[in-house]
């Protein structure tokens, strides 16, 4: 049995090689609608990862109090969205003041600058680093972790020291061949010490996190004086059960805070980050969907091709299927060469679709600055879509072979 099926194998071999261009087409064919799957369900695989790790920086746990919600209403086509106020200086301070629900930590920040340039001793930076003015729960609500040194505590707060911690981007930048830790640099010409290095969190969309400087907020407020700031603020649950009742305490003050009545709708926006998390989601999931049909019209056509190739095939050898039968071979052997042929094509396809996605995937994410990941789901989908469309293509012209009557298969020329 086992020397019958090697002699298939060969044979089928043979077949593929006599037949070269024709199956070359029919390779590339399948190929094609293999990569299509691979190359979009990887790029959006890419994508999401990249946001969800974007989003997810606001830390577990966490929900934010801001100018606007994440999402906009439109209507007609044109965007429709109510003016709210900023948020400033006098409503965070408050808000600090009045919020006290138990086990939760408020961190208060704002964005000083994304243009500022800073120097070291005889080293500065192209004006493009970020500059943050922050409390001491800033780092830990949005989900950073310090790699070096320590991170802003109180007494930095209190007094208003000039301390920073510091992105890795930038250490690379002004201090890689040194010690960062209580190295001096200089912001807007107020001079600050490094205590501490943030791990590193990428780039997205051309938005360098790794490039800033957090300083105490109460420095940073005399740094930038622009009067329309507008501040963000977290807070972080320690007990993810109390986040829903922390985040229904926290509308009520800053309610309070904003004077608005009972009957008034929010003049602020509140996002949890598992929420935004969803959102994307549920966007990414459409795009899913337009992925697999895509995918499939293309496959639906290259069966169809895989299909036609093999029932040529199986009339140009009318005469050898006749040999076979008549030297002995069943139907069944017959069947399972032509059944053969059809697996060796699809998975070749297969293979080939895979190694062309997974590096289209690949230059995409690398161009678009998103953080790719391995498409494991999309190879196996796409490895066991190439065997199913190679099984159903070969099924017919695998019967119709096996079906040929021996003498009027060697009568055939």
């Amino acid at each position: 049995m086992f020397s019958l099926a090697k002699e298939n194998i060969r044979i089928a071999f043979d077949s593929i090689k006599s037949q070269l261009l024709r199956t070359i087409l029919t390779v590339l064919i399948i190929a094609i609608g293999i990569m299509a799957l691979v190359a979009i369900l990887s790029s959006v695989s890419a994508l999401e990862n990249t946001i969800s790790s974007d989003f997810s920086s606001m830390g577990a746990n966490t929900f934010n109090i801001q100018r606007y919600e994440f999402n906009s209403q439109r209507q007609g086509g044109r965007e429709r969205q109510k003016i709210n106020p900023i948020i400033t200086y006098r409503n965070v301070k408050d808000f600090e003041d009045q919020f006290k629900f138990p086990f939760t930590k408020t961190s208060v920040s704002f964005i000083g600058t994304r243009s500022a340039e800073v120097k070291f001793e005889n080293k500065k930076t192209d004006p493009e680093v970020s500059v943050l003015g922050a409390n001491e729960h800033f780092i830990q609500n949005s989900g950073l972790e310090v790699d070096e040194g320590r991170e802003l505590n109180y007494f930095d707060i209190e007094n208003s020291t000039n301390v920073c911690v510091i992105g890795s981007d930038l250490k690379k930048a002004l201090l890689d061949d040194v010690n960062p830790i209580n190295k001096t640099i200089s912001v807007r010409g107020s001079k600050f010490k490094v205590i501490g290095v943030l791990k590193s969190k990428g780039a997205t969309f051309g938005n360098n996190q790794d490039l800033r400087v957090i300083i105490p907020i109460q420095k940073a407020r005399t740094i930038f004086t622009n009067p329309f700031i507008n501040y963000n603020l977290s807070v972080k649950a320690e007990k993810k059960d109390m986040l829903a009742s922390a985040q229904d305490e926290a509308i009520l003050t800053f309610r309070s805070i904003r004077g608005l009545n009972p009957v008034e709708e929010n003049n602020f926006g509140l996002e949890r980050s598992d929420d935004l998390l969803n959102r994307i989601g549920s966007i990414t999931q459409y795009l899913y969907i337009a992925a697999w049909v895509i995918s499939i019209i293309t496959i639906f056509g290259s069966s169809i091709a895989l299909m036609n190739i093999l029932f040529v095939s199986v009339s140009e050898r009318t005469r050898e299927i006749g040999v076979r039968k008549a030297l002995g071979a069943k139907r069944k052997t017959i069947a399972f060469q032509f059944f053969l042929e059809a697996i060796i094509i699809g998975q070749l396809g297969g293979i080939l679709g895979i190694i062309l996605g997974v590096l289209i995937g690949l230059g995409v994410s690398a161009a678009a600055k998103f953080q790719f990941a391995i498409p494991w789901l999309a190879m196996f989908s796409a490895f066991t879509i190439a065997f199913i469309v190679a099984i159903i293509s070969g099924l017919l012209p695998a019967v119709k072979a096996a079906k040929l009557d021996p003498i009027e298969s060697l009568r055939y020329e």
